[in-house]
């Protein structure tokens, strides 16, 4: 058995859901019990200390992890999330945004996670600006960074779905920015321990089969359907938003094809972590990532 604990409750984390609700893991013979969590920080606490085999969530844990660890052994293993799922919404149409025009808005960010602005950080910088001149508002949720936009108390904010899509249907907000049009990124991987990779490998391998198939139901599958399958983790959700959200997601090629995490992708997230100050030293790909049950399943299905 594979006890795998979730990150937290998030649309963009669609696959690690389907995968459960499609019997992906059942049908490799693999029996995962799925463990809830709204604490990211914790959940990664427990797989060092060896309470979970697994959970989702960004290489960004893991190589803070190494950075204060070098001697750690947890590890990414499977590719699913392989780009960012944020979003930049303004209140007004802007064709030609670029990230560095943050500078001359009042933009309110992501603060319940590091990753969105770490990202978007480097794009300002590489875009040829300072991120330190973004007026930027902090502290409020992406619930009260909404309102704040249709209030017309900021002039754009950062999100993921449905709240980008909720904006975007009512007309109160304007698509200014898909982070995910950078390129690869490595937001959110399987995650384990290198210990745990060789106690459990049969059953981790059965566990990537099930996340390569999910992935390319994903990639398959009309959003309408997906909604239908996952309505139970998103009761909440109407349909319709849950369709048009992870279809958006689905047209930005979010999720990998597969499940080999790319060091192009995973390099982009440490060049913007180091820029950011996240990281205090560079981190081989090599020392934070195994890809060799990834490959395995690759080969099966070549």
């Amino acid at each position: 058995m594979i006890i795998l604990s979730e990150n937290f409750r998030a649309l963009f984390y669609t696959p690690f859901y389907a995968a459960h609700a499609t019997g992906a893991y059942a049908a490799e013979g693999v029996e995962v019990t799925l463990r809830a969590s709204s604490d990211p920080e914790r959940t990664a606490a427990d797989l060092r200390a060896g309470r979970i085999d697994v959970m989702w969530g960004g290489p960004l844990r893991v190589l803070l992890t190494h950075d204060a660890d070098p001697a750690s052994d947890v590890v990414c293993f499977c590719d699913v999330v392989a780009r960012d799922p944020f979003f930049v919404i303004g209140r007004q149409s802007w064709p030609d945004f670029r990230p560095a025009d943050l500078t001359n808005v009042r933009f309110a960010t992501v603060t319940e996670v590091p990753t969105p602005w770490l990202c978007l950080q480097d794009d300002i910088r590489r875009d040829g600006a300072d991120p330190a001149d973004v007026p930027r508002i902090m502290g409020g949720t992406m619930a009260q960074n909404t309102a704040a936009l249709r209030d017309g108390r900021v002039d754009a904010v950062q999100l993921f779905q449905p709240y980008a899509e909720e904006l975007l249907a009512s007309g109160a907000g304007h698509l200014w920015y898909a982070a995910a049009n950078r390129g690869l990124t490595a937001y959110t991987t399987l995650n384990t321990r290198r210990s745990v990779l060789t106690q459990k490998r049969d059953e981790l391998l059965g566990v990537v089969r099930a996340m390569h198939k999910t992935l390319r139901w994903i990639g398959s599958t009309p959003g309408t359907e997906i909604a239908r399958t996952l309505a139970g983790f998103f009761p909440d959700l109407p349909p319709p938003m849950f369709a048009a959200a992870i279809d958006r997601y689905r047209t930005l090629a979010l999720y990998g094809p597969d499940p080999v995490i790319r060091p192009d992708g995973f390099d982009r997230l440490a060049a913007a972590m180091r820029s950011g100050g996240a990281l205090q030293r560079d981190i081989p790909f090599q020392e934070c990532v195994d890809t060799s049950l990834a490959e395995q399943v690759l080969r099966e299905t070549a």
